[in-house]
Formats: C-alpha cells, structure tokens, sequence
C-alpha cells in the first residue's frame, strides 16, 4: 500500500468517517484461515481499509446471501494466444473474475524483440486490472531456432526497474540451464533472488535438482501427480495448467487429494488458452470449479486461485486476500460450490462497463511480420522407407509420443492417408526459404488442411494437411495476408482468422474472431480431427523444441528428448 493517503484510510479504518463504499452483508472467504466469515468489507479509494460489522459507507451495497471472495489470478498465461489484444482479454477474463495476470510475452517477443514486449505492457496499462510481466528468458527458445528477433540479458537490463516486472519467464532451455550455458547464467544471475518461472516438462533426477539449483521457482508443464509430487520435494511451486489444449488439472488435483498434500505450493494457470473457450467455460474461476468437481474444498480452491500465487510472486502485501491494505479486488458469487459469478470489483470498481479500444496504429511495423518465400511442390515431399518417424499426438496434452510406422506411400514419397497426415514448417520471418517436413499421426485431417502463424515459440507458418494442393493455398493465402489461421478444402478457403499483429493476435474485436474460430474448430472436427484434440492450439504446438517428444521445426524432424534432428 502506498502511505500518501495513508491518514485518510486510518480514519475510515478506525470508523471515524464513513468508507467511501461499504459491501453489506456478504460472506467472506478468509483465504488465511480458510474461514467462512459474514461480515462487511470497507474500501476507501481503493484499498481495503476495514472488515468488520461495524462499518457503514457513503455508498453501501447490499451482498446479503452472496459470497466475497479475493479476485483471481492466472499465475502464467501467454496474452498473445487468446488471439485478440490483451486490453481485450482483459475485457473478457476479468468478468470470468481474474483480476490479475503474471504474463510472459514471449511470444510477441520471438517476433518482434523489445517492441513486442512494449505493446503488450502499452495495452496494458490502463485496463482494470494488474498485469505484471516475465521477462522472456528463451528467446529463442532453442539456439538454433529460426525465429523473428533475439532478447538477451543485456535487453532485460533496461526493464529492471520497470514497476509491473516480476521476474524471469519460462525458462525452457534447460539444458543451457543445468550446464550452466553463459548466455544463459547471464539472465539468471540478473534476476537473482526474484521469481524464475520453469518450464520442465518430465525433467527428473539430477537435471531437476540442476535446474532448481538454477532458482527456477515454480513449473506449469507437470501433466502427473508422479512429477508434480517429485517437483513439490523439490521446492518448487507448481502451476496447475487447465488451457486449451493442455488439460492437467483433473489428474493433478485428484492425485493431490488422494495423497493429502499440502496446498500452499499450488496454483492455477491457463497458459494458452483461445478467446473462445474463455468465452465457453470461463477463465481462473473454470480451474476453481473444476477443482471443485474432483473434490477439493470451494475454500481450498479459491486460495489456490489467490494467496497461493500472490505470495508466490511477493504481491501478497497488496493482492490475493480480502483484508486491510489490501487492494479491492473483490470477486462477488451467488454459490459457492459452483462459483457462479455475481459481480467482480476492481480496485472498489465494477468492471463490467469496460470495453477494450484498439490502439495501435496502422501502419505500426508489428502489423508487417510475415516475410517467407511462396512454398514450392518440391518442399513438401517426405522421401520414406520401410519405416519412418513419426509424431504421435495425444489427446488433452501438448507432449507427443515417437514412434516408427510403415507410412503410406507413393514412389516412395509419403502419402497421406486415414491417421497419418502431413505437416510443413516454413520459415517466416528473414525469407531463408528453410521448409520442415514430417508426418504426424493422430491428428486425422481428412479433405483439406489447416495453417497457421502462431506456431510457439518461434511462430513460423506451420501447415498440416491431407493434400499438397490444400496445403500450398493455405500457406500461400496466410502470407498474402499477414498471418492468422485458415483452412482450406477442396481447392477453397472455407475459413480465416486474421491476426496481423505480430501474426498472433487480431484487433477486430472479440465477436469476429469468436465466431470464425468456433466455426473453423467445428469443421476441423467434422473432416476427422478427434475429440480431445483442440485443432489449432495443438498445431501451434507441434513445432516447439522444447515439449517431449518430436517436433517439427523449419530445419527438419527434432528429436526433444536427444536434443537433434532426425535424418529423413
């Protein structure tokens, strides 16, 4: 709390004046002694200056029969793959309840550097809400990436003073970590004694305790008790990640209960998570009920949506509980178990009046980052031979399995057909004409393709398909059109999204890109994609180096777990 108005709270807070708003008659959830409490809550210009019966307000809202409970926070989540502008991600999870967001922008910085890290904390700046920022560690995520721009320790320098920057984000190169890497120990060392986020999907053994020796605090990629209970040994924090396509939280949650861990060294997280299933199911207050349904407590739920986070980034003098000096970020709800949403409050104010404007100009250069060569007949064949290797994908996870298979077959070229698809990375940002191909079974495209700029980290144009015709147009009409998502069947184009900025997110509005999404996942479907598999989400996945266990990348197949690439 800032002490400029400090005499001013004290008064109301001893009750000598009236608070400027009184909320009357409520329940509150007591995330410190997992209490439920009626009783009122006084704020005065923003702070929380009291709770208690005695209070009243010059202005009183009566919340008799509902509950008060702390606003939420998304421990990690990446703004950019909502799709639309952060200002307005925030106009839609804020009223799911999420008040505040621990970003790490390194999406936007794996194309565009420091001015993509700059647009995202511009947009930021005024929305109701609090948007703290991870400096993106991994940029590139590997060194041999072909991604748009690179961000080193010397560029983090200039942010450190910078109020809304917690830490370090996602530390993905671990090996560069646990082999102690200069360019690498260079960031850490900064960032030395604040949060570092991890990313260390099925890390075990000596490497873990390399990595957590590095100060990497916490971890969002646990997709099993088995790891998370190995990590939590560990000291580490684990964020329990309920997104689009990666699903962990019922296993998790489930696992924790049954074993009867401790619940301070957890929170929730969304990670990557599109507009529209936002717009579906919810944000943070999802996870909340989800954890609800697998049995948790509606209480122990709510403190890992809250103070557990909060305390975890160091925010806990100002956020994460309902108490005195404490920011008024208060989320109002009509049921406990079902979290159903009344109202939600930020800084003492309702935020359902805020509507996201677009700010960035036209002619900005983060609208102009597609720069790649018209894909060529030649660069997608995939020479094979009596077995080959093969990307496996899985339903609800963003791990994929290596296999072998004998791959249908043309001349000796791979074909296509009932499980088995074809899928290109083409380098987008310095136009080196590098083309990545391989075959991916699981995904079940049948009757066309799908492509699409975001591809994390690097966000190349990566297409997936069942036909070379199919997969050329759809390649060649995101680079007329500055990136975003499309599908095409039958030599047409059934469906686009735009994103021009930066090829990952539209300005457009919510309801364009809501509609068109829904519409593109829904024919995804029905031309064979299964159910448990989000179709873009999971193809913006599939060229990431970094998740277990092949990838593709624009210089070929990579093996993650031999850390190389595969010969075709």
């Amino acid at each position: 709390m800032e002490f400029t108005h400090f005499s001013e709270l004290a008064r109301a807070a001893r009750g000598e004046v009236p608070a400027e708003l009184v909320f009357r008659g409520g329940t509150v959830v007591n995330v410190f002694t997992g209490e439920l409490l009626k009783t009122n809550v006084a704020v005065t210009k923003g702070i929380i200056v009291g709770v208690g019966d005695s209070y009243v307000g010059e202005k009183e809202i009566d919340l008799t029969g509902k509950y008060l409970c702390p606003g939420l926070i998304d421990g990690h989540i990446h703004m950019e793959s909502t799709m639309v502008t952060p200002a307005e991600l925030v106009e839609q999870a804020v009223r799911c309840g999420t008040t505040t967001y621990i970003v790490d922008p390194h999406e936007a910085a794996n194309v565009s550097g420091a001015a993509g890290i700059d647009y995202l904390l511009d947009e930021t700046e005024d929305v109701p809400a609090n948007v703290f920022v991870m400096m993106p560690s991994c940029v590139p995520s590997l060194p041999f990436e072909d991604n748009g721009c690179t961000f080193d320790a010397q560029e983090m320098r200039s942010y450190l003073d910078h109020p809304r920057i917690l830490g370090l984000g996602e530390v993905m190169d671990y090996v560069s970590t646990v082999n102690a890497a200069p360019r690498m120990t260079e960031k850490l060392a900064l960032f030395d004694g604040k949060p570092k986020d991890g990313h260390a999907p099925g890390l075990s053994g000596n490497d873990l305790n390399a990595y957590v020796l590095a100060g990497i605090t916490n971890d969002h990629e646990c997709s099993s008790y088995e790891e998370v209970q190995e990590k939590r040994r560990l000291g580490m924090h684990i964020h329990v990640r309920e997104g689009s396509a990666a699903r962990n939280l019922e296993p998790i949650v489930r696992g924790i209960l049954a074993h009867g861990l401790a619940l301070d060294g957890f929170s929730f997280c969304t990670d990557d998570k599109h507009i529209e299933d936002i717009h579906a199911e919810g944000h943070i207050d999802h996870c909340v009920r989800k954890a609800i349904a697998c049995g948790m407590s509606p209480v122990d739920a709510i403190r890992m949506a809250t103070i557990n986070t909060a305390r975890h980034y160091g925010l806990h003098h100002r956020l994460g509980a309902i108490a005195p000096g404490l920011q008024a970020d208060i989320v109002v709800l009509d049921d406990l178990k079902t979290v159903k949403l009344h109202a939600v409050y930020h800084c003492g104010r309702d935020v359902s009046d805020f509507h996201a404007q677009p700010k960035l100009p036209q002619n900005s250069p983060l609208r102009s980052t597609v720069h790649c060569r018209p894909v060529r007949e030649e660069q997608l064949r995939l020479p094979v031979g009596q077995t080959s290797s093969v990307i496996r994908v899985i339903p609800n996870t963003l791990v994929t399995q290596k296999e072998t298979a004998a791959l249908p077959q043309k001349n000796g070229l791979f074909v296509p057909e009932g499980e088995f698809s074809k899928m290109i990375v083409v380098e987008r940002h310095h136009n080196t004409g590098r083309v990545g191909v391989g075959a991916v079974a699981g995904f079940c495209l049948h009757g066309g393709a799908i492509a699409s700029t975001v591809a994390h980290d690097s966000h190349n144009l990566s297409v997936i398909g069942d036909n070379d015709e199919d997969m050329m147009l759809a390649a060649a009409h995101l680079r007329e059109i500055g990136g975003g998502y499309t599908l095409v069947s039958g030599g047409k184009i059934r469906y686009t999204v735009g994103l021009p900025i930066m090829g990952l997110m539209s300005d457009a509005g919510f309801d364009a890109v809501q509609s068109e999404l829904a519409a593109m996942i829904a024919a995804a479907h029905e031309m064979g994609v299964p159910e448990g598999i989000s179709p873009l989400i999971l193809l913006s996945f599939l060229a990431l180096p970094v998740i277990p266990s092949l990838r593709i990348t624009p210089r070929g197949l990579f093996d993650v777990e031999q850390m190389k690439f595969i010969e075709v």
